[in-house]
């Protein structure tokens, strides 16, 4: 059988990953998490000896941290709100982007048969490989480490997440081609105080009113609602 590595391990596996927990700022106890968390399903089917517990196990932790650090930043956000702030921080794309930006794919141990070359598949591995190294660093070290590291990469970037995809431009060039009317975006509340509005926003088509759109301004409250009326206008 043949794999493909950036890295090759020989012997102690403890110097492939040294930089990597220099980075993150995490010194592994037991590496066969990190070694683990690092080995595709192509090398080995058995559960217990590739990513996809790890997987598993770190989304549910990233959705905990993240939803703690929304709570704390709209403090007067709803239900709807939290959940679509959250919704652009845990997506597949947001986190490969995370994990390229630790050039988590250095560390993969894969076949050659999964081309990494590929830009769909790479992201696809890079947000696994993240969520997998997030349910390692809790198996070894607990809650806190991986709190760090979550809020030191997601966190901090999520601006970036938040104003990536322009949902209003999608929602109108999907009504254009669909011969549906142009989206007409409605502020239907206004709630919180002066410092920390939240604006809900609904869109309407063809006289049919869509679910509302939360934001802290308006334009996010559009984006919010833009998204929405796109996933049920393509579903």
């Amino acid at each position: 059988m043949q794999f493909f590595n950036f890295f090759t391990r020989r012997g102690n596996t403890n110097g492939v990953f040294s930089n990597l927990e220099k980075i993150i700022n995490y010194k592994f106890i037991n590496h066969e998490y990190l070694k683990q968390a690092f080995t595709h399903r192509s090398i080995s089917p058995k559960p217990r000896e590739n990513y996809e517990r790890l997987e598993f196990l770190g989304d549910a932790i990233i959705d905990i941290v993240v939803s703690q650090a929304l709570m704390t930043e709209f403090k007067e956000g709803d239900e709807g709100l939290l959940t679509q702030k959250r919704s652009s921080l845990v997506k597949k794309e947001f986190l490969g982007t995370m994990g390229k930006l630790l050039q988590l794919l250095s560390y993969i141990t894969i076949e050659q048969t999964v081309n990494l070359n590929i830009e769909k598949i790479a992201v696809k591995q890079q947000a696994n490989l993240y969520e997998a190294l997030v349910g390692a660093i809790y198996l070894d070290g607990g809650l806190q480490p991986c709190k760090y590291l979550i809020l030191n990469t997601i966190w901090i970037h999520r601006h970036e997440a938040w104003k990536a995809i322009n949902y209003k431009g999608k929602l109108i060039e999907f009504c254009h081609s669909t011969s549906l009317s142009t989206p007409n975006f409605q502020v239907a509340n206004i709630t919180g105080p002066d410092h920390q509005k939240i604006f809900e926003v609904h869109v309407q088509i063809d006289g049919k009113i869509f679910p509302p759109g939360m934001g802290t301004n308006k334009k996010t409250a559009e984006q919010s609602a833009a998204q929405n009326t796109l996933e049920i206008l393509k579903n």
